[in-house]
């Protein structure tokens, strides 16, 4: 039995034919003594050769134990600091958790520390051999085993390489994989174990039963990685550690690590001191495990083929009628041809193609760099958008003016040529309840055209999102955006606009040709969805103050239709300075009117139907009843301006849960403190960006509209968009005072191209792969971005790889890229570049 043992040690180490030939003297000893005493013989384990497993690991834990009595203070100090601060500095070899062994000279296993610089030069040269021999039973102190069994993984694996050790015939690989994916390796208060380092990124993730076997050493790990994990839940709840990747609703799937991993990262060179560790603090997770072969191999094969994609971009540019003005889904002309009526505006609506296009859109000639904001509100270089049938049009009604090189803007209307700001500050004294700035804060302007009304109310705290049909005026939308005012290409057609209900704390239409009295009052119903009850709308046009026979009519038509609709006139006043007359209306706050009405006409729509739902949705001729529930939303107004910006809506219970996974109100501010922290750490100090030259920005995945709510002291107007297929919170946006529109991003924006200066994407583009061509969206982005504004960008690394070998294919600046823990951020340039080949769009082509 002891041959058969000795030998099977034999085989596993290889031995030498000198170590054959001592093997054999051996047996004759036994032969000669006899078993038992051949076992209790102190001479064999001297030999060098024929020492049995146990007897060699202990060995193993002495030599290192020495080792560290040596220069105990000097290992300390590299286990915490190198791990904790700057495990990027570790050489390959201390980095890799599968480290083969020497098989011959087990005595020189030490070396395998080596790569943590913790055992003296000179160590690995002594012999183990010339040491008593009743050395490697004694028992070393407790607690130097203990903390060098962490170092000796590599030691005591078997020397084929695994990563298992089989004791009593059982393999322990399925407990150490269980154990990795409870979040066992999970470190406290943000330090690592020697486990934890960037050694196991490579999938190895070797634990401390590993080598040992110990049950008692498992059992005390794993209990101190279920308290490591209860703490790092703890702390993700907490303003300072919220996780961008806590996206757990909308992603599943995505791949998670520790948040001590994530938060002992060492600084690197890429961002900016604060800039870096505010992003480390981000993408830290909540109490993941190790990745998965598996998924490292998808990841690793997606990195490969998105390398091998970049030599395969080969951009042109859309050669369509529209030229450098190109919409697709609002320039689909062979759509529109095949339309049987355009009586209810239906050619203005949206048609998208069915592949969105992925040329870009060429450059007007001559173009500049957009004048910046509060300049450009008086005027815009003409060459940005060299259209002059506008101004030939309403040149006498102080639209838009030539002048020279510019494109100017007199601040006024049609109906109110003598200035904006008289015009609005005649509205607030008209009806006092408006409020500009507190009570008001969130309005729609209706038929904007060049959007003054919009741009000037920025002076009194108010947002405007403004909206008008493309080329019903030319270019009247584009001349906004290129003047830094929100707006947006859409029609009161045959769809419901793209916001939700209640949500608008009032409604503006100067000289609107909107025909609100026929069909039913589809059109004003319309209205009085989007609009909060208690809500005003103002309506500033002919019928209310000239005495023509069609304005005559339209009033008396209009006059019964509100008062069917239960809306209070509360005044019509007449602006002597403009000449212009103004009618004001009030939405009910109850449904006392609506209880009372003879007629049922228009009818209460249905209770199934969601007044929210407004993604190509239909419009429908009735009336949705008022909120009357304390916790509804609706039921109450909100807090003044600024003060509804900061706390959570009355409607977010905390028996609801959030995007984020916690309860809705803590959900809203943990959003709120998160992007507080990004935006003053990062984005305003860490990307190298030039705020001064941002005035339009986008919000291309908002949330809760923390990102546009963080930039709230800046001259920037965000708008958040909230995509079609994820959780509806645009109403939250709404009440905080922000604004925003529903889209889908495989799909054309409602806007002309360049008409931002920032756009902003967290998380989408990794979501949107998953449905549509990433080229296509990418193409949308180049088309609505202005030249030299700026793209950034945080998602999974592959997307950022990906994005960035787009941009670099388009030649933009790459100003910065930076990842961590398979999370990146991205932030570039477009250039002026446009390639010279041509793409013909037959969709759009007159």
């Amino acid at each position: 039995m002891a041959l058969g043992k000795y030998s099977r040690v034999d085989n596993r180490r290889h031995n030498s034919s000198y170590c054959s030939t001592v093997t054999v003297v051996v047996f004759v000893g036994l032969c000669l003594v006899g078993a038992w005493m051949m076992t209790s013989s102190s001479v064999v384990p001297g030999q060098n050769v024929d020492v049995p497993a146990q007897e060699n690991k202990n060995e193993v834990k002495q030599q290192v134990t020495e080792s560290n009595e040596i220069n105990t203070t000097e290992s300390n100090e590299i286990n915490t600091k190198q791990f904790e601060d700057n495990p990027g500095d570790l050489p390959e070899d201390a980095t890799k958790g599968d480290t083969s062994m020497p098989e011959e000279k087990p005595e020189e296993k030490p070396d395998a520390t080596k790569g943590d610089n913790s055992m003296p030069e000179e160590k690995p040269e002594e012999k183990p051999e010339e040491k008593p021999e009743g050395k490697p039973e004694e028992k070393p102190e407790e607690k130097p085993v203990e903390k060098t069994e962490e170092k000796s993984n590599e030691e005591t694996k078997s020397d084929d390489g695994s990563d298992t050790e089989t004791q009593n015939g059982v393999n322990n690989t399925e407990d150490v994989d269980a154990k990795t994916n409870d979040g066992e390796t999970n470190t406290e208060d943000g330090g690592t174990k020697a486990d934890d380092s960037d050694g196991n990124a490579a999938g190895q993730g070797d634990s401390e039963e590993n080598s040992t076997g110990k049950k008692p050493d498992t059992d005390e790990t794993e209990t101190k990685s279920d308290e490591n994990a209860g703490e790092d839940k703890d702390r993700e709840t907490g303003n300072d550690q919220l996780d961008e990747k806590v996206d757990q609703k909308d992603d599943k799937d995505s791949d998670k690590s520790s948040d001590g991993q994530a938060n002992n990262q060492s600084s690197g060179e890429l961002l900016p001191s604060g800039a870096q560790s505010e992003l480390s603090n981000e993408t830290s997770t909540q109490s993941g495990s190790w990745s998965t072969q598996a998924a490292e191999s998808k990841n690793e094969k997606e990195t490969q083929q998105s390398s091998n994609q970049q030599k395969g971009y080969n951009w042109k540019l859309c050669n369509v009628t529209a030229g450098p003005d190109f919409i697709p889904c609002l320039d689909n002309l062979q759509a529109i041809r095949s339309l049987q009526s355009t009586k209810h505006y239906e050619h203005r609506e949206r048609h998208c193609p069915e592949e969105p296009p992925t040329c870009l859109v060429l450059l007007p000639e001559g173009y500049k760099r957009p004048i910046e904001w509060p300049t450009s509100r008086e005027k815009i270089w003409y060459h940005n958008v060299p259209h002059t049938q506008l101004a030939q049009y309403k040149g006498h009604q102080n639209w838009v003016k030539v002048t020279g090189e510019f494109l100017t803007f007199p601040g006024g209307g049609t109906q109110f040529q003598h200035g904006a700001l008289h015009y609005i500050d005649f509205l607030n004294e008209s009806v006092p309840g408006i409020a500009w700035g507190k009570r008001t804060r969130v309005i729609l302007d209706v038929g904007c055209g060049v959007a003054s009304f919009g741009g000037y109310l920025f002076d009194r705290d108010v947002l405007a999102m403004s909206f008008a049909p493309k080329d019903e005026h030319e270019a009247q939308i584009q001349f906004a955006l290129e003047r830094g005012i929100p707006a947006i290409s859409a029609v009161m057609g045959t769809k419901r606009l793209p916001y939700p209900g209640r949500v608008f704390d009032a409604v503006h239409c100067a000289r609107c040709r909107v025909p609100w009295h026929i069909e039913g009052g589809k059109l004003l119903l319309e209205l009085n969805r989007v609009l909060r009850p208690g809500g005003f709308f103002v309506w500033s046009a002919t019928p209310v103050y000239q005495k023509l026979a069609e304005d005559v009519e339209i009033w008396q038509a209009m006059t019964e239709l509100t008062k069917a609709m239960c809306w209070e006139l509360v005044s019509i006043n007449k602006d002597k300075l403009n000449g212009v007359g103004v009618a004001t209306y009030r939405k009910p706050a109850s449904n006392e009117c609506y209880e009372k009405r003879s007629k049922q006409e228009p009818p209460l729509c249905e209770a199934s139907d969601d007044p929210n739902a407004a993604w190509n949705v239909p419009l429908q001729a009735c009336m949705h009843k008022v909120p009357v529930g304390s916790l509804e939303r609706g039921s109450q107004w909100p807090e003044q301006w600024p003060a509804r910006l900061d706390k959570a809506p009355y409607w977010m219970l905390s028996s609801q849960v959030g995007v984020y996974g916690k309860p809705a109100p803590e959900d809203f501010t943990a959003d709120y403190e998160h992007w507080k922290r990004v935006v003053s750490n990062s984005y305003l100090n860490g990307i190298g960006l030039n705020w001064s030259s941002v005035r339009n920005a986008m919000d291309m995945r908002s949330v809760y509209g923390g990102f546009a709510a963080a930039l709230k002291e800046l001259n920037v107007w965000v708008m958040n968009v909230v995509t079609a297929d994820s959780p509806d919170t645009l109403p939250i946006i709404y009440e905080r005072g922000l604004f925003g529109i529903y889209h889908d991003w495989c799909e054309s924006f409602n806007t002309y191209p360049r008409s931002y200066d920032l756009l902003h994407a967290d998380h989408l583009f990794s979501k949107v792969k998953k449905r549509c061509n990433l080229a296509a969206v990418f193409a949308e982005v180049d088309r609505i971005l202005r030249p030299e504004g700026k793209l950034i960008v945080r998602d999974k690394v592959e997307i950022i790889n990906e994005l960035e070998n787009m941009a670099r294919s388009m030649k933009w600046e790459v100003s910065m890229t930076f990842s961590k823990d398979k999370e990146g951020l991205l932030c570039v340039q477009k250039s002026m570049w446009r390639p010279k080949e041509s793409e013909t769009i037959n969709y759009a082509i007159a």
